[in-house]
């Protein structure tokens, strides 16, 4: 053991794992003031400080600031009285718990299209980021219609049947670029139409679809759901699609 106990800044931060820069800014702002030497000036570390900064490190643990921490340091006991706090700081570090896992899990789809597509048009792929990040909002809007049990059964789908949705879109998006312009009626047209949403109906499921077909959801609510995400289309090339939709939805209720 060390003579007295007793080190410079450069022994105290070996030993403690804190750089020196930050030992400096931790006694700039009283956080933690060593000894100073009486002739040189040099910081002299005891084993108190050790302590103290055992303290610190615990309290930035928990996620509280420096400041703060500046103001537990002087009491001699902790009490329920920083329940409040850590609750608080509970609820932020499980937002942001959320948030993290939500970025991973978006993260995982675009490595994973990527690898299934080779390459993905930007204003497309950035249109179905945005979509898995406003999916939040998106089943508060649900629930505000009293629509929970279909948020839940949706937020059951594997990622697998996510990204094979993803695909779809992706697919039909290419097809959009391609075959804008032609008559909405075109074969061509209609079997870019069929196959979507051929695949967004088995994405659903035939429960999930009467428990859509079964709800009442006045139409300036859904223009509020698909404003969170705005499509990758033009407007001209947005009304195409929604006329090639509306004339292959008409041509199916006839048969």
């Amino acid at each position: 053991m060390k003579e007295n106990n007793k080190y410079s800044i450069g022994e105290f931060s070996e030993k403690t794992g804190i750089s020196i820069r930050t030992l400096h800014y931790y006694d700039e702002i009283g956080l933690l003031q060593p000894e100073k030497h009486s002739s040189s000036g040099h910081r002299i570390y005891k084993h108190q400080d050790i302590l103290t900064l055992q303290k610190i490190i615990s309290l930035k643990f928990l996620g509280y600031s420096l400041d703060k921490i500046l103001d537990l340091l002087h009491e001699s006991s902790i009490t329920t009285d920083l329940n409040e706090t850590l609750t608080l700081h509970l609820q932020a570090l499980k937002k942001e718990q959320e948030r993290i896992e939500q970025s991973m899990s978006a993260i995982q789809r675009v490595i994973k299209l990527l690898e299934e597509e080779g390459e993905v048009d930007s204003a497309i792929l950035f249109s179905l980021i945005h979509g898995w990040q406003t999916e939040n909002i998106q089943n508060e809007w649900m629930e505000k219609h009293r629509l929970t049990e279909i948020a839940e059964e949706l937020s059951k789908k594997t990622e697998e049947e996510k990204i094979t949705l993803d695909q779809s879109y992706i697919q039909l998006a290419k097809e959009v670029k391609q075959l804008y312009g032609k008559p909405v009626e075109a074969p061509e047209v209609q079997e870019m139409v069929k196959t979507y949403l051929e695949a967004s109906l088995e994405f659903l499921g035939e429960d999930l679809i009467q428990k859509l077909a079964n709800t009442d959801v006045e139409e300036l609510d859904i223009q509020e759901i698909e404003d969170m995400t705005p499509s990758p289309f033009t407007k001209d090339e947005q009304n195409w699609l929604n006329q090639a939709m509306e004339y292959y939805t008409q041509q199916t209720e006839m048969e």
